[in-house]
């Protein structure tokens, strides 16, 4: 996939980047939100149910862990914005597609990458 733009330089404008800043910080206030309420205690988050049988609380504990690697990824596509390395896929050094970005705000590798390190062409 040839963009046109030289390796390390990112293809997106102000607009782009703006937009995908909001977004990024949407879910970074989603995740954090996400986490305090699965770390409240269940009496506080279920007043007058029964307690969470095993199954419940495995899943909760998932929960967790997801919201927690992905508030990872936002907080470091952040960073990435703030550095100027956003956009810039760090498998293959090429600028991600605008569209892809828009999909997943938080990505580090490109599409391609992706595709080629699962084995998918």
């Amino acid at each position: 996939m040839t963009t046109g733009h030289p390796a390390g330089a990112s293809p997106l404008s102000a607009a782009d980047l703006a937009a995908l800043r909001e977004n990024l910080h949407e879910q970074l206030l989603f995740r954090r939100e996400q986490l305090a309420r699965l770390a409240e205690p269940v009496s506080s988050r279920a007043e007058g149910r029964r307690r969470e049988d095993a199954g419940q609380l495995e899943v909760g504990v998932r929960l967790a862990a997801s919201a927690r690697m992905v508030l990872a990824d936002v907080e470091a596509a952040l960073r990435r914005m703030d550095d100027g390395t956003y956009g810039i896929c760090r498998r293959c050094g090429r600028p991600m597609d605008r569209q892809w970005l828009t999909v997943v705000p938080q990505a580090r590798d490109c599409a391609g990458c992706l595709r080629r390190r699962d084995g998918r062409r």
